[in-house]
């Protein structure tokens, strides 16, 4: 199984703050499902000649086979398909968000990006008859609540936050997020935390007993002095190479994500534990653009991806669950892995939201967090 290191969140302060400014130039942001006014869909032809439609799709790079334009070509009869990559939620935004016809037809952004684009009338709604496949999601992948009844985004993989740490180098294992946020003295200068946005946060506003989506100054101003007062004893802020350090023994504990945990190590002594008081629930999508002029086509490549055989691939080769029975039951999960966590148990954790301007106060709190 190989491991591709790539960068899935925004990675700087500015990017949040892009991403807010990026959407109220269409028109403003707002932080409630509820408030959505999505596009009206087009009318669609079931039996549409895709030899006369093309492709573009930007996506994180390694995060779909390298083979998948050519076999949808070959499967679908598509008369082409090109695969732009980002690096970011926040490049994809800009490329989706700039004026005019971004010329993408199919994007992969995280959830609550999906959600900012569909409250902008960016998107195309879901045609469910023309993506039959939809039928091998978990019931649970259909209850998401940014898109209950995925009426705009297609799951692609999902997963949780928590804690990843050594067996053999703690004196307890962690079973709290104040086991991060207040190392005990065998652990000083031995901990990591994620450096991004919405993932800084999280422990502080979870061990405090607040919402990962509050835009409450009180509460985030509280979430800050935790973060600030943690700074002293840790080893690093870490968005990549926290598993290294974990394998080499330089940290004993991390916040992670959960596909990027190497539990799987030969040496078996890296475990990963969700701490009792609750975590998020993450997940990247696929999305059609409102403004493709291969909308058939790009139905068909969703239909394509969730077909067993193709979305079996990112749970074997990027270690990320995907939200799909049918898949899943194709996949040989290996000793230590954390790809058999259950629908269920990943549904305990909040899904974080689109919070629009309040975004920015994010930014602010990363910003002084992180400064050195």
């Amino acid at each position: 199984m190989s491991r591709t290191r790539f960068t899935r969140r925004l990675p700087a302060a500015a990017a949040a703050a892009g991403l807010a400014l990026a959407v109220a130039a269409c028109g403003g942001g707002s932080s409630s499902t509820d408030e959505a006014a999505p596009a009206a869909a087009d009318q669609l032809k079931p039996n549409a000649d895709l030899s006369q439609q093309t492709l573009d799709i930007t996506v994180w790079d390694g995060y779909t086979p390298k083979e998948l334009p050519e076999k949808a070509k070959a499967e679908l009869k598509i008369k082409d398909v090109q695969i732009q990559t980002h690096d970011t939620n926040e490049t994809a935004m800009t490329k989706l968000t700039a004026p005019g016809d971004s010329g993408i037809d199919v994007a992969f952004v995280s959830g609550q990006y999906a959600q900012a684009l569909n409250e902008q009338g960016l998107l195309e709604p879901i045609h469910h008859e023309l993506i039959p496949n939809l039928a091998n999601l978990y019931p649970e992948a259909t209850q998401l609540s940014y898109d209950k009844g995925n009426k705009y985004s297609v799951p692609y993989t999902w997963g949780t936050t928590g804690i990843c740490y050594r067996s053999d180098l703690v004196k307890n294992e962690p079973t709290s997020w104040n086991d991060l946020l207040k190392p005990p003295a065998w652990a000083d200068k031995k901990v990591t935390m994620l450096a991004t946005e919405r993932w800084l946060a999280l422990p502080a506003l979870k061990s405090l007993g607040y919402s990962i989506n509050t835009d409450k100054d009180e509460e985030l101003e509280k979430a800050k002095e935790l973060l600030m007062s943690q700074k002293q004893h840790l080893l690093r802020y870490d968005d990549t190479t926290f598993g290294d350090r974990l394998i080499s023994g330089e940290a004993v504990m991390a916040e992670a994500w959960d596909g990027w945990c190497p539990t799987t190590d030969p040496k078996g002594n890296i475990k990963f534990a969700v701490p009792k008081e609750g975590s998020d629930l993450w997940v990247d999508t696929m999305v059609i653009m409102k403004s493709s002029k291969n909308k058939e086509a790009a139905h068909a490549l969703l239909n394509y991806i969730l077909s067993p055989e193709i979305h079996s691939w990112a749970a074997e080769n990027i270690n990320y669950k995907v939200p799909n029975k049918a898949a899943m039951e194709k996949v040989t999960i290996a000793k230590g892995s954390l790809l058999g966590i259950t629908p269920a148990e990943l549904l305990n954790g909040e899904a974080a939201i689109d919070l629009g301007q309040a975004s920015t106060k994010y930014s602010r709190l990363q910003q002084d967090v992180t400064a050195s």
